[in-house]
């Protein structure tokens, strides 16, 4: 594979494009009552939105990446509850992924909302990376990627870590 189908990114990268995505929602000036994030890959975006805007977060897991160690696409599965200290979904949500691919996560998970959670009002979603061959153009994007390329996440290098690994793994980098 060509480096244009492949997107390395170590952590502070990562940290900077979540720096930045929370800029553009800054400056949209748009307000929102929850962030709900979608796990596994908008927990840390998640997460960190919650921080900066001070709002309550929600988590939603949803899964299609999973055989070969996270790189082959499958069913979309949606879990059937949303974990929330704050109470159920209400108002104006952000919906935080990491990325968009296709886009059908996006578009389930947002009919899904809005189908299942009378009490919200509105629905935005969030992203890092948006590869062009998604069907969903979400409200933000930091990355636009025209090239589709394989994005190789700083953390996905625990998809291939076991328990048994770690003694050997900390010693190694003492």
């Amino acid at each position: 594979m060509s480096a244009d189908q492949h997107l390395w990114v170590t952590w502070d990268e990562y940290h900077h494009l979540i720096e930045k995505m929370a800029l553009q929602i800054h400056e949209s000036g748009w307000k929102f009552d929850r962030i709900l994030c979608l796990a596994r890959g908008g927990l840390r975006p998640g997460d960190m939105l919650s921080r900066i805007f001070n709002v309550p977060l929600a988590i939603l897991s949803t899964s299609s990446y999973r055989a070969e160690a996270g790189t082959l696409q499958g069913e979309l599965d949606i879990a059937k509850h949303i974990t929330s200290t704050s109470g159920p979904l209400r108002g104006s949500v952000l919906l935080v992924d990491d990325l968009v691919d296709s886009g059908v996560t996006l578009e389930r998970v947002a009919a899904h909302l809005l189908e299942h959670f009378p009490e919200i009002t509105a629905v935005k979603s969030a992203v890092i990376w948006q590869k062009a061959c998604s069907v969903v153009v979400p409200d933000f994007v930091v990355d636009f990627l025209p090239t589709n390329p394989w994005i190789h996440q700083p953390f996905e290098d625990y998809d291939t870590v076991e328990a048994t690994d770690l003694k050997q793994r900390i010693a190694s980098r003492a």
